[in-house]
């Protein structure tokens, strides 16, 4: 258990045992009607969760967003409340209660109960406000870098097919290039064979060659730190989504989104070729076990074309931590965490025989990085450093 957690459960034993206590105190001991006395536990116990979770639990967590909306506590409180009182009246009113021990146990539901009443309607309070922050763009001054767009390209074993990648994003953003600039960036992650020598060979602009083989998000990483772009996009090396698309990507980058993300679930996408079934099958169940982590409506995370502000790239790769599949996931979660802004468009997808993703031996490396993910979040791995956020002018 995290030290976060040991003092998530600290207070709410704290609170529960004031709400319990109370109410027998009040109750049995003053001779107060039942109702009213447990209206006032409630209360008492209600506004000592709010003050020490705000004090004590939580620190720049989305998870928990809600202490720092005052009035979404207090309408979940009032509601979970209500649902605790009609349960106990029922309970009283169907029971003997010959002494405070009757009473103890009845409460003991009406506890439960109301606490998965709270816990439905802080989730729902949860998934409105980060949708909202994710939605709301900051005014930004001018991105850093020396050229317009870095195009990264995360590569293992593509001696083969690198050169024609580089040749084709060169061709579909020619455009690009003579309007601000274009670098490719190659990140060559561990391969056995050629892929550094051939993309250098075909005209990359920076190769970064990894000692080993680590994992597409420790590539992407690597040539996110890397690029020299105002906005820098990553996209995989068989171009399941032709390069054109990233200008639509960067328009949007440059009209003031932080984040932009590629959606194969978008209403507008189409695609060309599709995937095999059980790949598609296993996408959305691996879609759906991310809730575990992130709280925005995001309809696909793993979507292998996204593009970042330069400023904002840096800071999120440099707190990323999962070299594996589940990298995407994890930015995802910096972004909700840092309220950055996130805008998804839709994507012309053709899908490859020639993968690197097996489905079944990445969804468990997915999940085992799910749970990663939610351990390091809850013991401050990704709390900025004192002004890191400040410093580069973002709305924290």
């Amino acid at each position: 258990m995290t030290r976060r957690l040991r003092r998530f459960a600290a207070v709410a034993a704290i609170t529960t045992t004031c709400d319990i206590g109370l109410l027998l105190l009040l109750a049995r001991g003053l001779g107060w009607p039942v109702v009213v006395a447990d209206v006032a536990a409630l209360l008492v116990a209600s506004v000592a969760s709010f003050l020490l979770h705000r004090s004590i639990t939580f620190h720049l967590d989305p998870q928990v967003r809600w202490v720092e909306v005052p009035a979404a506590f207090v309408a979940s409180a009032l509601v979970s409340g209500a649902v605790d009182v009609l349960v106990l009246q029922a309970l009283v009113s169907s029971t003997t209660l010959d002494d405070g021990l009757g009473l103890f146990w009845v409460k003991l539901p009406a506890v439960a109960i109301a606490c998965l009443v709270r816990a439905a309607a802080y989730r729902w309070v949860l998934f409105t406000v980060v949708q909202r922050d994710l939605t709301d763009r900051h005014p930004r001054p001018p991105a850093p870098g020396e050229v317009r767009l870095s195009v990264v390209i995360p590569a293992y074993g593509e001696e083969a097919r690198i050169a024609a990648t580089i040749g084709r994003i060169r061709s579909d953003l020619a455009e690009v290039a003579e309007a601000g600039g274009l670098e490719v960036v190659v990140v060559d992650d561990g391969s056995a064979d050629a892929t550094a020598a051939a993309a250098r060979a075909a005209g990359a602009d920076q190769v970064v060659v990894q000692p080993e083989n680590r994992g597409k998000g420790a590539a992407v990483r690597a040539g996110m730190l890397a690029a020299r772009g105002r906005t820098i996009a990553f996209t995989d090396a068989d171009l399941a989504y032709a390069p054109h698309q990233i200008v639509r990507l960067l328009t949007e980058v440059e009209d003031g989104w932080d984040v932009v993300v590629g959606s194969r679930r978008h209403t507008d996408t189409t695609t060309l070729v599709r995937a095999r079934r059980l790949r598609e099958v296993g996408g959305r169940a691996i879609n759906l076990c991310t809730h575990a982590v992130l709280l925005g409506h995001h309809r696909d995370t793993q979507c292998g074309l996204k593009a970042f502000r330069s400023d904002v790239a840096r800071l999120l790769f440099a707190k990323s931590r999962i070299d594996g599949f589940a990298f995407d996931v994890e930015v995802f979660h910096l972004v909700e965490r840092y309220r950055l802004s996130l805008a998804e468009v839709p994507v012309s997808v053709e899908n490859t025989t020639r993968s690197t993703v097996r489905v079944a031996r990445d969804a468990v490396r997915l999940l085992r990085d799910l749970v990663r993910i939610r351990r390091d979040a809850g013991r401050g791995a990704y709390d900025p450093a004192a002004g890191e956020l400040e410093s580069l002018e973002l709305t924290a």
